[in-house]
Order: C-alpha cells, then structure tokens, then sequence
C-alpha cells in the first residue's frame, strides 16, 4: 500500500526514521548532488518530513542546505540524556561530521510537523577526503566513520563536542560500512571496494585487524549490519555483486559464512523490522527494493516481497518506529525508500504478512 511519494531538490541517497517515541513520525532524508564543470561542487541537502500512515501523511517541514551528504544516521534511544535527544549525525562530501540535535517549539500530536535540526556540533574529519558511512555505538558517546581513502575514524561524542580519537588506514579503496556491534560495543565492522570485510577491536587497537576476509565478497562491501537485539551472534552484509549474506560471527577470529541470496542488484542498504527483526528490509541499487525473510539462526531466507515503484538506483531504506494500527487492526510498519537520480521519496507498507 503505498502512502505518499515526493520528487526532491537532489539525488536522495538516505533515509533514517527516527526512533524515538515521541519523534517517530520524523523522517529524515539526505541528498548528494554533483554538479560537474570547471570548478565541480558537491551540494547536498538535509530534510525532514512528517509522515503519518495511516492519514496517507508525507509532509516536509524542514530543510537546510548543505554540502554532498553520503550518509545519516539517528543516535540510539535512550544511551544519553533528554538534554540530547534526538541527535542526528550526517556524513559529507567536504570531509566533515556533523551532529545535529531534533527539536520543536511545541508538545503532542503537533511536534513532528514543526520539528526542526539545529547542528550541536562538527569535526573535520579529513581536509582531503570524503566522509562515506558512519554509526552511532550503543552508548551514543563515540561514531565511527569511513572515508574515500580506505581510513577508518573513530569520533568521540561528549558534551556537544566531537574529537577524533583514533585514525588508521583500514582498507586499500573507499569504506563504505563502519558498523559498531551493538552487543560488544568495542568491535567495529568495516566493508569497501577492496572487496574486504573486516573486524577491528578497538581494545587492542587499529595495528591489526581481529578478522579480515578477502574471499568471500567478489566484488566491494556496500553495507554491513548486526542490529538485531535478539540474536547476537549473526551479521548481515551486502555487496555490489548482488548477494546478501549471514555471517556466524560466533568465533570472532574466523566467522562463518552461513548462506546467501542473490537479490538481483548491487545491496547498498540491509534494516531489520525493529518488531519482527526476521524481516530485513534491503535496498537493491538496479533491482529496486526487497523484503526478506530470515529464519532458523539464518539458516534460510527467502525474498518474500518486491517493490519495483521506483525508476532509478534504490540507496535509501528504512522502517517506520512502533506499531501501525488500522481499523483496529496491526499493520506492518511503513516503509521509506528513495532512488538516486529520479530523485524519488517513497513511503509505502508491506503487504505480506509478517505479523500472525
């Protein structure tokens, strides 16, 4: 069921639905435009919009521009104090990290249509490089970001000041994903176009890698992730050669590769249904956007739903926060997606049945 859609100023590349309570109709979306020429520029944007399914809602309310942004992430819910929250963290174009904070002049069924960002705080994290990927760890006091040169940054977060705090080449070519383990905060997943997937523990330090796989991938590592709450030992990645893959990650030292799914297209983006976290949501770049299912610790998945309404290079993909009741019902949660060069925002519901 599809919701409501927009065309953008520029070419959308991230979505990020807010997950805090009060702040669940907020949904952010990031835009990266290259605007070629004798002196080329990278702009982008940042906006928000009100989304409310069950009303067919997709309003903006808010928007700033700025450089070419590659990525966005909301910190977790409940790590640091109200004074904080929501915080919003972007990575762009020109090198920087930027921390901006949610808020709005009024309370109740009004706050997300008069939601705004004001930025708390930034880092130049490279005058040379582009900043591509980043993550909140669960704590919320350090992200971890992945640039165009193959470095890997670690940024601390305390008092609406950012410091990085370590530096190190981790890969030959971009990193595109740097994806703190929520249930062991000190370790770091990183992918890139060296086709390498690695894990770092920050305890011991950047000198060497705690795994680093080079075989398994064929072509570069495009996202990685390991947010589901109720099972801490698999992780997901994805990469430009159309697979998405389960990872045993129990032996740190050498992790298993469970299975895989080819999903027809470069997988840029991988969510779990934070309700049904078996469901993962996954942005497909040339074949659009897929729903699958994973059961038995990983042990099979199955595509069990496409969505091929979007005409250009699926990026951006997320889940709308909380349940979605309709006529007294429970609905699957909305679903946001956006494509690259048609500059397409789409919000729209599953419709299989993912809730008995």
């Amino acid at each position: 069921m599809d919701v409501g859609h927009c065309y953008l100023d520029g070419n959308p590349d991230a979505v990020e639905f807010c997950p805090h309570d009060s702040f669940k109709n907020v949904l952010a979306v990031s835009t990266y435009t290259l605007q070629e020429g004798d002196q080329p520029s990278r702009l982008g944007s940042l906006s928000l919009f009100n989304v409310d399914a069950c009303a067919g809602l997709l309003e903006l309310s808010h928007r700033v521009e700025t450089a070419g942004i590659f990525d966005i992430k909301w910190a977790p819910v409940g790590q640091v104090s109200d004074e904080y929250l929501p915080l919003l963290a972007q990575a762009d174009a020109n090198g920087y990290l930027r921390v901006h904070k949610l808020e709005s002049s009024s309370y109740g069924s009004s706050a997300t249509s008069e939601a705004s960002l004001r930025e708390l705080a930034d880092e130049q994290v490279s005058s040379t490089s582009m900043c591509l990927c980043l993550d909140w760890n669960p704590s919320s006091n350090s992200i971890s970001v992945g640039l165009s040169d193959g470095s890997l940054s670690i940024v601390s977060f305390t008092e609406s000041m950012l410091e990085i705090q370590e530096m190190w080449k981790a890969h030959d070519f971009e990193v595109w994903a740097a994806s703190f383990d929520i249930h062991q905060p000190q370790l770091v997943y990183t992918g890139s176009d060296d086709c390498k997937f690695s894990c770092w523990d920050l305890r011991a330090g950047p000198s060497q890698p705690a795994f680093q796989n080079s075989k398994i991938h064929k072509m570069g590592v495009c996202c990685i992730t390991k947010n589901n709450p109720s099972d801490p030992n698999t992780l997901l990645t994805g990469s430009y050669d159309e697979h998405l893959r389960i990872w045993d990650v129990r032996s740190i030292s050498k992790p298993v590769n469970e299975t895989s799914v080819c999903l027809g297209g470069g997988v840029w983006r991988l969510k779990h249904n934070p309700l049904e976290p078996s469901y993962v949501l996954a942005a497909c770049m040339h074949n659009g956007f897929g729903l699958v299912r994973i059961d038995n610790g990983g042990e099979k998945i199955d595509v069990v739903e496409t969505y091929g309404k979007h005409e250009s290079l699926a990026y951006g993909a997320d889940w709308q926060r909380g349940e979605l009741i309709v006529d007294g019902k429970r609905k699957n949660n909305a679903v946001a997606t956006c494509s690259f060069y048609d500059r397409l925002l789409r919000v729209w519901i599953p419709e299989c049945q993912m809730f008995l």
